[in-house]
């Protein structure tokens, strides 16, 4: 008997909240609130960023921490679309 090639259904091209939620993350408690902190590997930094810490490029291939507010008002989307990409030193410092 033949096979189908049927489509698959596709997956909501809205994943990244439970694709960042879904990985190791911590909550950490800094900068005047609550923030969800998850390390990104140096394997999956795929794209150049700004530090907001030192203004410095984060580039591809560096390992480097992502954080999101974990207390924001406007909700998790909201505050996952404000993330940003910091060197982990930069993080760290007080």
């Amino acid at each position: 008997m033949p096979r189908s090639h049927r489509r698959r259904p596709e997956r909501p091209h809205d994943d990244s909240l439970d694709r960042l939620i879904a990985g190791w993350k911590r909550v950490e408690t800094r900068r005047g609130g609550e923030w969800y902190v998850q390390p990104l590997s140096a394997a999956r930094a795929q794209k150049e960023y700004r530090c907001p810490g030192c203004s410095r490029t984060i580039r591809p291939g560096t390992a480097h921490v992502v954080t999101w507010r974990a207390d924001g008002v406007l909700g998790d989307a909201a505050d996952l679309a404000a993330r940003r990409h910091w060197h982990s030193a930069c993080w760290s410092r007080p």
